[in-house]
């Protein structure tokens, strides 16, 4: 190890905030951390594990009362603080969290804060003698580094309730509606307001493949994926009937000026979560989200799949859908 580095410590079995108490030694009850990763460069990537990893991080120096900031790239956290942002001499210790620990970037890192005490914790060493992994002074692998593993930070960092799984069914194409299409209109504002939601969305196209692990290969395993969402959110004909057989509420948007199948399923179903594309606005689109998500949405869902599953499908329009689905 060079001299800024004192030693490796490969992962131990005592809780993180045990840990991060003894690998930080903070001199005062002032001192601040600054928590890094490889969500912090520009071009850096930012993981799902990444960001679970800098919450348990996190948690555990708010549980010690150690005073914080989280660097974050720009890119993926506009307006957050960032390293070119975070001046070394505000700093007593950086803690680096999660992802290999190689490259430019890592050898950057060491420069601009030489003068603080540089921990990583969670992270994969690839060569345990390089620069990137000498440069800090501890090192809590989670890799198998000198033959001992740590669980990953995100295995067991805090996660409050769980955001609604929203299905995607949209399309771009049905020429067949010539000037009367207004899908990518549509797309303008469902697209942005989507992306915005605290949901996890899962792209559910209707379309079938036998050669694309991306899309269902049968109908019946459609049905299964549907089945599995809270909220469907479509401007599909499909995507609206298939998820009501599942029982699962349907934001629905008719990309047609003027209303077309869409919106005559919609009203054969008595379905009230329908807006037409023209003047789609994202305060519409959060009324019935809230709606579809509420009890009362998931109740009207499942009354629609008791009537299209029962043998009434051709005969009558719903008949126990009042104004109590609105």
């Amino acid at each position: 190890m060079n001299d800024a580095a004192e030693r490796h410590l490969p992962g131990e079995t005592a809780g993180l905030a045990a840990r991060l108490h003894g690998l930080l030694r903070l001199r005062n009850s002032r001192s601040r951390v600054l928590v890094t990763g490889w969500f912090s460069f520009l071009d850096g990537e930012v993981t799902a594990g990444d960001a679970l990893a800098e919450r348990a991080v996190v948690t555990a120096l708010d549980r010690l009362g150690i005073r914080h900031d989280t660097a974050w790239s720009p890119v993926f956290a506009p307006g957050a603080l960032t390293l070119e942002a975070a001046l070394p001499q505000d700093y007593e210790a950086v803690l680096f969290v999660c992802g290999p620990l190689h490259g430019e970037r890592i050898a950057e890192l060491h420069r601009r804060y030489a003068s603080c005490r540089r921990v990583a914790v969670g992270v994969s060493v690839l060569d345990p003698d390089g620069p990137a992994a000498r440069g800090f002074h501890e090192v809590v692998a989670r890799d198998g580094t000198n033959g001992r593993m740590t669980a990953d930070l995100a295995a067991n960092a805090p996660v409050p309730t769980a955001p609604a799984v929203a299905g995607v069914a949209l399309t771009y194409g049905q020429g067949e509606y010539g000037d009367r299409r207004i899908h990518d209109r549509v797309g303008e504002v469902l697209l942005p307001w989507l992306a915005a939601q605290d949901c996890a969305r899962i792209e559910a196209d209707t379309r079938l493949a036998r050669d694309d692990w991306r899309h269902c290969r049968t109908p019946d395993q459609y049905l299964s994926l549907v089945g599995r969402l809270d909220v469907m959110v479509t401007d599909r004909l499909h995507g609206l009937v298939l998820a009501l057989r599942a029982g699962v509420p349907a934001l629905v948007v008719d990309p047609v000026e003027g209303g077309a199948k869409v919106t005559a399923q919609a009203r054969l179903l008595r379905w009230p979560a329908l807006l037409p594309g023209e003047g789609l606005l994202p305060e519409l689109l959060d009324h019935w989200w809230a709606w579809c998500l509420s009890p009362a949405g998931a109740a009207a869902a499942r009354r629609r799949r008791t009537w299209l599953l029962g043998d009434t499908v051709m005969r009558s329009p719903v008949t126990d859908c009042d104004d109590r689905d609105v």
